[in-house]
């Protein structure tokens, strides 16, 4: 249903599936949008009408419960590197009831060489694998993203994740050791934190959409992480990352 709205949305400008799929009470945290879904329809007619070729691809999806996310590659324009968007939906009656997105523009270069988007651990599919425990990927993906950014212990790399450990995070390489090495030198600051703030899980794919905060005072970044589980380790990271902005739309903040 998620995939199905989107596409019509944003790639046919279908604004009915808004009458059809989203609830009267609609709560928007996109900071650039009010509530409801006469909002989500002024921003959609906005979005098309300044970028009439507006094409959103949907990489993967990901439902757990009530809540289904997106992964998807937005370009405005036709040779436009476009943006990384991670929406996050939730489902209440059957229609969309909240939504929460992290936008990132996708840079020119990375310096692993891998896009935004790919996945390139085998089996190199993008939506996740329904024959690997989902309850198994989630105990692994979560120990280790608990004992690095709340144990503050980066040597969990060590234990829970796999080399060549794909890296998708454009100022990041390849390897548990250049992640390993990112952690310590930010761990090092004690200001640093990590506020969690919902997981999802599906098969081989478990997402974080965390706070990522560098000082009491900071605003912070709303940070989507992405991680594939293979055999019992993390084998591929994505993520998209995106400032707090001082002001919002609506009073509901980005979480």
């Amino acid at each position: 249903m998620v995939v199905h709205f989107m596409d019509q949305l944003f790639n046919h400008g279908n604004l009915a599936v808004i009458d059809r799929f989203v609830r009267p009470d609609y709560i928007q945290h996109n900071p650039n949008s009010p509530d409801g879904p006469d909002a989500l329809r002024r921003l959609v007619t906005g979005l098309r009408a300044e970028h009439p070729q507006l094409h959103v691809t949907v990489q993967r999806a990901i439902a757990e419960g009530d809540l289904v996310l997106l992964h998807s590659h937005s370009v405005s324009e036709p040779g436009d590197k476009g943006d990384a968007i991670v929406d996050i939906f939730r489902i209440q009656d059957g229609r969309i009831a909240e939504h929460w997105d992290v936008i990132q523009p996708v840079p020119d270069t990375t310096v692993s060489g891998n896009d935004m988007f790919s996945t390139l651990s085998a089996p190199q599919r993008q939506w996740p694998d329904p024959s690997v425990s989902t309850a198994a990927s989630k105990r692994v993906a979560t120990a280790m993203f608990n004992e690095v950014t709340q144990d503050r212990d980066a040597t969990a790399l060590d234990r829970y994740a796999v080399d060549p450990f794909y890296q998708h995070n454009p100022q990041s390489p390849n390897g548990t050791a250049a992640a390993k090495a990112f952690f310590s030198s930010v761990l090092e600051n004690p200001g640093f934190s990590v506020s969690v703030k919902r997981v999802i899980a599906e098969g081989d794919y478990v997402a974080f959409h965390a706070l990522y905060k560098f000082a009491p005072n900071d605003p912070g970044n709303a940070v989507l992480d992405l991680y594939r589980v293979r055999d019992g380790k993390v084998v591929e990271h994505w993520d998209v990352i995106q400032p707090v902005p001082a002001a919002s739309a609506n009073d509901n903040t980005m979480f």
